[in-house]
């Protein structure tokens, strides 16, 4: 006895809810880097400029310390006390070595407020530490 096949096997079809889903979360996730990058740049801090200035290799959890004109010390949009840098620094350089800090300093602060940053770098066992410019023109 011979017996049909009566299944058919279905045609494969493109499915859109998880592509739809796919496309939401990187759009989140643009949104959210893009939030983290603007808070570096968003500040009144106009840094010197420099001709010999190189773009350097950022890298991953680098920490953006601002110096303002007045020498108040901001990061992510929150000024904090030399004691309070101190802190947040001592505690990350425990988790991270070589952990990177990018140095913006206003132009006109005085070189006195820069070094105090420095040292309060140095007590927490930093390193690497950077300083911004601009290019000219």
């Amino acid at each position: 006895m011979k017996f049909r096949n009566t299944t058919t096997v279905p045609k494969a079809e493109m499915q859109l809810a998880p592509m739809i889903d796919v496309v939401f979360l990187l759009l989140i996730f643009f949104i959210v880097t893009w939030n983290y990058a603007r808070f570096e740049t968003e500040l009144d801090v106009s840094v010197p400029v420099a001709e010999e200035g190189a773009d350097p290799q950022r890298t991953v959890g680098e920490i953006i310390v601002n110096v303002r004109k007045d020498g108040e010390i901001v990061i992510n949009s929150v000024v904090i006390t030399e004691d309070e840098l101190l802190g947040k620094l001592k505690t990350i350089a425990e988790v991270y070595r070589d952990q990177a800090v990018i140095l913006r300093g206003d132009k006109e602060t005085a070189y006195d407020h820069i070094i105090r940053v420095l040292d309060v770098c140095q007590k927490a066992k930093i390193w690497n530490v950077a300083f911004a410019t601009n290019r000219p023109g």
